[in-house]
């Protein structure tokens, strides 16, 4: 049976139209639709429920070298209030998760994972930290609402001074009272805009929702769901778990090199990272050129032969395009090469394009 997020709610109320997603009830859209949604993202300011995502908390004299051990990225020398990307690899390569590390302290950090991987990151992370190292899921604790947008500082600034927030992109405050409510906020996103991502005790996440839409009206914010969250990523070209990246993929498949630290003196799937050497199968940008709009998990064809698949697709709204993510052999990979696409049967005409579709 799916869960209830502490906003379920709300979004009745708002008229979204909710639907089963990761193990919650969340909504896909409000009235307005996903085309709007998706424009007031990039235009104006949109807010999403992401109370679904789960956090887990690693402290103890030994956080950071688990840290360090679990994950692709390097923890060594992060500052505090820090937010940092990475991979959580199997010990073949494969992407267990894709997530972020907040540090508050040198034996203090919050990890938050994707919704559906909560339970079967919680066990890998409990069966591979180091003695010393404590793991605790707090994800039932938490209410998060991510506001996204170019005048997300606008609506933000109503409700707390301007110096109190977090001012530099992938950095975090933990103690924003918002509306008489201690948070925590993070200059962070998953639409390819500026914008936060506010971590609230899951009793006042009703009262923080209504104080945000209240401040926001006047600055053209609307509710968003789980549509809109999905075609932002996909412009903005961000992988998702379950699509582009999974337990058989690797992050450097993945095209997520930047959080990949192979310098590191070891962390879990190094090795075969390094027995794998350069990727044969990379992650690419397809911008149809035909006429139809292709989606995930079709076969992408160079004349005759089968070469690839996609992960994503869609079309997006703020650029105007029908546009894909696939997995395609490095030799095919040029920007520019022609393919074709097979939608149900029909080929669609696509061409091989530089990621991101969207850059603000």
């Amino acid at each position: 049976m799916e869960l209830k997020t502490p906003l379920y709610d709300v979004h009745i109320a708002e008229g979204g139209k909710i639907v089963p997603f990761a193990g919650y009830l969340l909504p896909v859209q409000y009235g307005q639709g996903v085309i709007a949604e998706h424009n007031a993202v990039r235009t104006a300011c949109g807010m999403f429920d992401v109370s679904h995502m789960g956090e887990i908390t690693l402290t103890g004299e030994t956080a950071k070298d688990s840290l360090n051990h679990l994950l692709t990225n390097d923890y060594t020398e992060m500052p505090i209030n820090k937010v940092r990307y990475s991979v959580m690899c199997n010990e073949n390569g494969g992407c267990v998760d894709d997530l972020v590390v907040y540090k508050f302290a040198e034996d203090d950090y919050l990890l938050v994972v994707n919704a559906s991987n909560r339970h079967k990151d919680f066990d890998h992370i409990k069966a591979n930290i180091l003695p010393g190292t404590v793991a605790e899921d707090i994800s039932d604790s938490l209410a998060q609402i991510a506001l996204q947008g170019p005048k997300s500082l606008d609506v933000m600034k109503k409700l707390v001074p301007e110096e109190k927030l977090p001012q530099k992109y992938y950095t975090a405050e933990r103690h924003v009272d918002i509306d008489g409510v201690d948070c925590l906020v993070s200059r962070t996103g998953y639409t390819g805009e500026f914008g936060y991502e506010i971590y609230i005790p899951k009793d006042e996440a009703e009262h923080i929702w209504k104080a945000l839409r209240e401040a926001g009206e006047e600055f053209g914010l609307i509710p968003c769901g789980l549509g809109a969250r999905d075609t932002l990523r996909l412009e903005a070209a961000m992988p998702l778990y379950g699509h582009e990246m999974n337990d058989e993929i690797t992050p450097l498949e993945a095209g997520l090199d930047f959080g990949v630290k192979m310098n590191k003196p070891e962390f879990i799937g190094k090795a075969a990272l390094e027995a794998a050497g350069e990727p044969k199968v990379i992650r690419v940008g397809l911008e149809v050129t035909g006429r139809g709009i292709i989606r995930e998990h079709q076969d992408v064809y160079l004349g005759e032969e089968k070469i690839g698949y996609t992960t994503s697709g869609t079309h997006c709204p703020f650029v105007g395009k029908a546009v894909a993510m696939a997995m395609m052999p490095r030799e095919h990979s040029e920007i520019g090469t022609k393919v074709n696409v097979d939608v149900r049967g029909r080929m669609v005409e696509a061409e091989i394009v530089p990621l991101p579709f969207y850059k603000k």
